[in-house]
Order: structure tokens, then C-alpha cells, then sequence
């Protein structure tokens, strides 16, 4: 089963159930109205009109001390917000699908806007472990991970 994504509207179907209801509730109480105020972009993937994934991106600015080293004391960053499938499709390979859709997204947006990392905050050590699969780094003593937006982007071209 193939998914396309797209932004999330007010005609959505908002009926999911990830397994995680920090995420569902999120989805259904909270994203349209970041998309409103402009503080987050969510894109949904549909099966019979109803959503079963999504994801939510918005900008950051990563502090020194949440990197490994370097200059200067922010650096304009993507944060993937949250990334979540209805339970049906867990085990099923559709979360690297999910997340390789989401980075495709963040790199073109980085062809307009400049950002240097992708960051992410894993919701749990699952959740961490999965970011690490994908190239992420993590911030020590944090679930925070972060990888460089051209690592993001060279590893997209060679897949």
C-alpha cells in the first residue's frame, strides 16, 4: 500500500489511534491550530479518507551546547515535531517510509530557507533507537537526536 502525503486540512479525518495518546491527541487537538499560527506544518498520509499517519515539522534554532561542536551559539535547524502511524500499520516498515517522506520535505524546504540539522525529540527509547537506525546522533543524557541536513540529503540521493 502506497501513501502520498499531504498537509493536513480541516477535512480530514482526524479518527487515530497510534497506541501513544500524547500523538493522537496532539493530531486531533492541537495541529490545526499550529498550522493557523504558523508554529508547525503537519502532513497526513489517508487510507479511505481517514488519516493514518502524519508528521509535523517546524523551525529551531539548535544551541552549542545541544551540538557536537562548533560556532556559532544557534544554528537555524528543522525540528521533526512528531511522527506517528495508526497501529494497523506498525511492523510493517512504513515508519522509515514516514520519516524518509518527512527528511525529503525538510531538504527541499532547506533549498528556500536555510537550516543546517534536522532535530528530533524521541518520544521514548523505542522511539530513539528507531532515529539512530537512520543516521541520527544523540544528544548526550537527552532523547534529542540531530543529523546535518546535507548528511540527510546525501543519504536520500544514494537510496
Amino acid at each position: 500500500m502506497g501513501f502520498v502525503s499531504e498537509p493536513l486540512s480541516e477535512q480530514h479525518d482526524l479518527r487515530f489511534d497510534s497506541g501513544r495518546p500524547e500523538l493522537d491527541t496532539w493530531l486531533q487537538r492541537h495541529a490545526l491550530a499550529s498550522e493557523a499560527r504558523r508554529t508547525g506544518r503537519t502532513f497526513v498520509w489517508l487510507h479511505d479518507e481517514r488519516v493514518v499517519a502524519y508528521y509535523t515539522v517546524t523551525g529551531h534554532l539548535l544551541a552549542r551546547a545541544e551540538r557536537p561542536r562548533g560556532n556559532p551559539t544557534e544554528v537555524p535547524a528543522v525540528m521533526l515535531a512528531r511522527l506517528a502511524l495508526d497501529k494497523g500499520l506498525h511492523g510493517q516498515g512504513h515508519g522509515g517510509v514516514l520519516l524518509a517522506d518527512a527528511l525529503h520535505r525538510i531538504v527541499a524546504a532547506t533549498q528556500t530557507v536555510a537550516a543546517r540539522f534536522v532535530l528530533v525529540d524521541a518520544i521514548d527509547e523505542v522511539a530513539h533507537a528507531f532515529y539512530r537506525c537512520y543516521g541520527f546522533r544523540e544528544i548526550p543524557g537527552t532523547l534529542r537526536l540531530v543529523q546535518k541536513i546535507s548528511d540527510v540529503a546525501a543519504a536520500l540521493d544514494a537510496a
